[in-house]
């Protein structure tokens, strides 16, 4: 059935409580992007399908063959997404920055220290 994985996505999110603006967050697109995937306006590539199926930590069997009426009142409505405010963003940007410049730090460091043991024993 076409556009089904796309219902079914789209039921799953619903179901676990998760926005669109978390779920485009966690896949590194916009919330329209997001939008686009579920309404099936653009084509779903692999990779954003298995990046989904970790987000949901389901296997992907289980979402093609979903069917949002079995969960209703099951224990699966109780994952839910944390609350990501546009603060929360904000913060979370700066870390990564942070943990971007400390590694670019630790690359100059090793790539030095490579160059002294090259220039030392002219082996490398």
């Amino acid at each position: 059935m076409p556009g089904k994985i796309n219902e079914n996505i789209k039921s799953i999110r619903e179901l676990k409580d998760y926005t669109q603006e978390y779920m485009a967050f966690r896949l590194n697109i916009t919330q329209a992007g997001y939008s686009k995937i579920e309404t099936g306006t653009i084509p779903l590539s692999c990779d954003k399908l298995e990046e989904i199926v970790s987000i949901f930590e389901m296997d992907l069997i289980s979402i093609i063959q979903f069917e949002s009426s079995l969960y209703l009142k099951s224990d699966f409505m109780k994952l839910k997404a944390p609350s990501v405010e546009q603060d929360d963003l904000f913060h979370i940007e700066m870390l990564y920055r942070d943990k971007i410049a400390l590694l670019e730090k630790l690359l100059d460091k090793t790539d030095k220290e490579l160059k002294n043991y090259k220039d030392k024993y002219d082996c490398l």
